[in-house]
């Protein structure tokens, strides 16, 4: 590090909230590839729906066939929006880390297309903080000493709603399009798609997990959100996921000229810090 300006706890903080926005997180794919086979293939138009409610909200999972959308999902410890462009198997997500005691505020962008990323990063709240350039910021995956562990794009449903409800052990629909029910999050690719070592501290909660959900009026789904019980010291909160605007969200393409610009020195020794 050659940017430890601040307090040796403000560097530990800024590069820890870096490098663990740049891994995989829970609501970025988390579980990988597993999320996109949970749902099942299309009905055929000869076919009778299907009345088995937990298999409508499979079948409503995202699978890459809807074309670009908007997404917004919040787990335990981060909240974000962004877009999915599955046809240029791309994500852009973005998010904002709220001051903690050193009051330092963080503002990220990520895009991923394929296997390629950028990043903006600007970090405000203290005097001597790292400066990013305002613009996308390409990363050599190659100078990443953690580069197995950058995420790439791996599937339509970035907020693995497939995989928990794959795991949901009670479903009704409550009204249409309006579902309700419990899921098992205390194991297999339900649980990968908590923060690691959660699923474990929820020990029998997590067994009985109540979420709701919403499927829009073209079958896709909207919404999923699960009433995660406390576990351990950690509080109780919200798994939230939502989809929208489907096949109507602008395109993620590859970012070119004035937008566009190598990550400095200073990101790499950040990151890998």
């Amino acid at each position: 590090m050659t940017q430890a300006t601040g307090s040796a706890s403000t560097t530990r903080r800024t590069v820890g909230v870096l490098a663990a926005m740049l891994a995989t997180t829970t609501l970025l794919g988390g579980c990988g590839s597993t999320s996109e086979p949970t749902s099942a293939p299309q009905s055929s138009p000869s076919a009778s729906p299907t009345t088995d409610p937990k298999q409508v909200l499979l079948d409503a999972v995202p699978d890459g066939t809807e074309g670009p959308f908007r997404f917004t999902g919040k787990d335990s410890s981060s909240t974000l929006n962004g877009r999915v462009d599955p046809d240029g198997k791309g994500v852009e997500l973005n998010t904002t880390i709220a001051p903690g005691s050193d009051g330092i505020t963080v503002r990220m962008s990520m895009l991923i297309i394929g296997d390629e990323l950028w990043m903006k990063a600007k970090l405000t709240g203290q005097a001597g903080l790292p400066k990013f350039p305002d613009k996308w910021m390409k990363l050599d995956r190659t100078k990443l000493s953690d580069s197995a562990g950058i995420p790439t794009y791996d599937g339509a449903d970035q907020g693995n709603a497939g995989p928990l409800l794959q795991a949901a052990t009670s479903v009704q629909e409550q009204s249409p399009g309006r579902y309700a029910g419990v899921i098992d999050v205390s194991a297999g690719n339900a649980a990968k798609a908590l923060e690691e070592g959660e699923a474990a501290a929820l020990g029998e909660a997590g067994k009985a997990v109540p979420f709701t959900a919403v499927v829009g009026a073209d079958k896709h789904l909207s919404s999923l959100t699960l009433k995660m019980p406390p576990a351990g010291k950690a509080k109780a909160y919200d798994y939230v996921v939502n989809y929208a605007d489907y096949g109507t969200t602008p395109k993620i393409s590859v970012p070119t000229g004035a937008a566009v610009t190598n990550a400095p020195k200073m990101a790499y020794e950040i990151l890998n810090g």
